[in-house]
């Protein structure tokens, strides 16, 4: 199977389009702490039916050395006190700030939440800079999404006011698209 990578760019807070807010009571709030166990649960939980899987092999200090770095934030979506998504950002030189993990754990999925937690996290790219004082101002936020992921995932990042700079197509093998891990294996609601 062919896989498609697309490369999308904001290169000014203007360009943000916020989510329409959820329908169900919902707050973003900033992992403060770097915490391995927390992050790995997230990537999993989120990733798991998506392919993300590079991250899976990781050691407690590959997370751990990952999350210290100035400029890595974590920001999670709460729905009643139960994790719902979250977007990891990542500072880099030239005032970029690269989305680097974004998505809803499954029970989140088609709850209108991801929307809205794009906006926020984007909203967050752009200040960035102004919880990292060493980190220039941020002149630009972009992502990758690519045909693995969630089917709502591009057009999530149009709607949000994200324009495509660069499209690839990866040749049969390139991707592993076998199948993922999810969670664990059947968690979470399958149609």
């Amino acid at each position: 199977m062919d896989v498609t990578t697309w490369y999308l760019e904001q290169t000014s807070p203007a360009d943000l389009r916020p989510g329409r807010p959820p329908a169900v009571p919902a707050q973003v709030v900033r992992a403060e702490i770097p915490s391995p166990e927390f992050s790995r649960f997230l990537y999993t939980a989120v990733g798991g039916d998506w392919q993300w899987t590079n991250r899976l092999p990781w050691t407690w200090k590959q997370w751990k050395d990952w999350l210290d770095r100035p400029g890595v934030e974590t920001w999670v979506a709460w729905v009643r006190g139960t994790p719902a998504g979250y977007a990891e950002l990542v500072a880099q030189d030239g005032g970029s700030v690269e989305i680097v993990n974004f998505g809803l754990l499954p029970y989140a999925i088609g709850q209108g939440l991801g929307g809205w937690l794009l906006g926020e996290a984007v909203a967050r790219a752009w200040d960035l800079a102004e919880r990292w004082p060493r980190r220039e101002p941020t002149r630009r936020v972009w992502v990758h999404t690519c045909s693995l992921d969630g089917p709502a995932a591009l057009a999530n990042y149009k709607a949000r006011g994200f324009r495509i700079y660069d499209e690839k197509l990866n040749a049969p093998g390139d991707e592993d698209e076998g199948e993922t891990p999810g969670p664990w294996p059947g968690a979470g609601p399958r149609d």
